[in-house]
């Protein structure tokens, strides 16, 4: 699909509340074949996802030992998660051990999982995730471990008022760039 027709068929897909304030942009070069050109998602006409780019003011990981010390990162252990914890050691340690234990177990394979999607989306082609996100169901994308078909899921006008407001747990364990557009998404309700 062209990169015009793609766009046009995104932008008919955004909430309306979002409509003229999300923009998606791509640059070419003709004569640069080694240039394989940018791709951006823009907000009130500025870049706010530009791939692979480290410079602006959303929150890119290099390391998970950054994501595990970040005290932004909230996550949540759940009573099973707490039980699984207590069944390992097989030994009497104090509750309050048991939930940093869990905790822990819990950030470093959230850590993994973010590194894994921050990779795949600086590798990724924009136009081929986005024909991906065209192609599957909003649930499939909302699920998803890939950014940016978080980020097309969240900015759709099929996802409605009571499901963006019952997403907030879930939305504490995703990148920055999604918890960014997901605000966005929340204030624009």
């Amino acid at each position: 699909m062209a990169w015009s027709k793609l766009k046009q068929t995104l932008e008919s897909f955004l909430s309306p509340a979002l409509c003229g304030r999300v923009d998606y942009r791509a640059t070419g070069y003709r004569y640069l074949p080694d240039k394989t050109g940018l791709c951006y998602i823009a907000v009130d006409k500025k870049n706010v996802l530009q791939m692979n780019d480290t410079t602006g003011f959303i929150r890119w990981y290099r390391t998970e030992l950054e994501i595990k010390n970040d005290s932004n990162l909230q996550i949540p252990v759940s009573d099973e998660e707490l039980e699984a914890v207590r069944r390992d050691i097989k030994g009497t340690v104090p509750e309050d051990r048991l939930l940093i234990i869990a905790r822990n177990r819990k950030l470093s394979e959230h850590a993994k999982e973010l590194m894994a999607a921050q990779s795949s989306l600086s590798k990724s082609d924009f136009i081929v995730v986005a024909t991906k996100f065209l192609s599957a169901s909003i649930e499939e994308s909302l699920e998803s471990k890939e950014i940016l078909l978080n980020i097309l899921a969240l900015v759709d006008r099929r996802v409605g008022k009571k499901r963006i407001v019952n997403m907030s747990e879930k939305m504490k364990l995703k990148h920055p760039i999604v918890q960014y557009f997901y605000e966005l998404r929340l204030r624009t309700l």
